[in-house]
């Protein structure tokens, strides 16, 4: 009995230690101005075959992430979320991408900006 019990720990811990963990996080800033920015931002991110997990915060601009790094690149959600016309850290939008946006949503627009801020 006890060699069965340490036999089948050692299985649990090698089976365990050799799991990779496919998950990453990330964070990446993008430009937006308001809740429906916020639901456009997430959507292109959900387009993408492995995200699992996308929240843009309004306040910080900061787009939180999980996603399955064997299925996606963050490359590939940057390149997404500029296709919807949104700004990342490292990606800039088309203007074309960038004028289909709600005219609320011009985070490019000062004046915009300024009437989003509390």
């Amino acid at each position: 009995m006890k060699k069965t019990i340490t036999l089948l720990v050692l299985l649990f811990v090698g089976v365990t230690a050799f799991a990779q963990n496919k998950n990453a996080k990330a964070s990446i800033e993008v430009d937006g101005v308001c809740g429906m920015c916020k639901d456009r931002i997430e959507k292109a991110c959900f387009k993408i075959k492995g995200v699992k997990s996308a929240v843009w915060s309004v306040e910080t601009h900061e787009l939180q992430l999980i996603y399955n790094e064997e299925k996606t690149n963050l490359n590939a959600i940057h390149t997404s979320i500029a296709s919807v016309g949104h700004d990342t850290k490292d990606l800039k939008a088309t203007d074309e991408a960038y004028e289909t946006v709600h005219p609320c949503c011009k985070y490019r627009d000062e004046e915009v900006k300024d009437d989003h801020k509390e």
